[in-house]
């Protein structure tokens, strides 16, 4: 049993907005000079163990990444190390993409 949640875009998108959240993206450099999800921070996968701790205060966490794989990961890592309501976006950017919502440029995003 994970200690994270999966999360679908549609449902991820009516998340956004009802709740306040974090979105943390944790794709590389190169992968978010090509967008995000609009209002996400920016934590490569390689800094989540330096750069964890801030996450533990927040109520809801939602990482993603290309395709879900290293999100599930830092979602798996962060709920490991005491945050809650921690989610793993399903299919990463390549399902947002699908589903037909947008990326932003990186600095439109609420960047760190």
């Amino acid at each position: 049993m994970s200690a994270y949640s999966e999360i679908e875009a549609g449902d991820l998108l009516s998340m956004m907005a009802a709740q306040p959240l974090l979105l943390v993206d944790v794709r590389n450099d190169d992968e978010v000079a090509r967008g995000v999800i609009e209002g996400a921070v920016h934590i490569p996968l390689a800094m989540l163990p330096a750069q964890y701790e801030p996450l533990t205060k927040v109520d809801t966490v939602v990482f993603y990444c290309h395709s879900g794989i290293r999100s599930a990961h830092a979602a798996q890592f962060v709920a490991s190390k005491g945050c809650k309501n921690v989610y793993n976006l399903v299919g990463g950017v390549l399902a947002w993409g699908r589903a037909g919502l947008p990326l932003v440029a990186k600095d439109a995003g609420a960047q760190k």
